[in-house]
């Protein structure tokens, strides 16, 4: 299995580097249209960038997955509360149980206690 992940990172790798050789062109990015860059008040959101093409394609890819990582944490947070507030509901009532097993078996000998708790 683990020669499979070796061989799955090197084929990745391969086609990374070969996207970033066949894509050494520079390009500017741009935050604003250039039509709306000339509106008062817009320009100091106006910001562009010179940087090669394959830096941009990389950088798209990894704000995706960002983004998509991120989305997905916040949709699951209903699951994560649920879970959470589960887990303090089985800790109350193993402590209750506990509670109770130790009021029913006081007046026993501790050894039939230890017995009747194992079964």
């Amino acid at each position: 299995m683990r020669y499979i992940r070796y061989a799955f990172l090197a084929a990745l790798a391969v086609a990374l580097i070969t996207v970033a050789l066949a894509n050494r062109a520079t390009v500017t990015l741009n935050t604003l249209p250039e039509g709306l860059a000339r509106v008062p008040g817009m320009d100091i959101l106006s910001f562009s960038i010179e940087m090669p093409l394959f830096l941009a394609i990389f950088a798209g890819i990894v704000a995706g997955l960002l983004i998509g990582f991120v989305w997905e944490w916040l949709r699951e947070y209903k699951h994560r509360a649920e879970a959470s507030a589960k887990k303090t509901e089985v800790r109350k009532l193993e402590r209750q149980l506990k509670k109770t097993q130790a009021e029913r078996d006081k007046d026993k000998d501790e050894v039939l206690a230890i017995l009747d708790q194992a079964s």
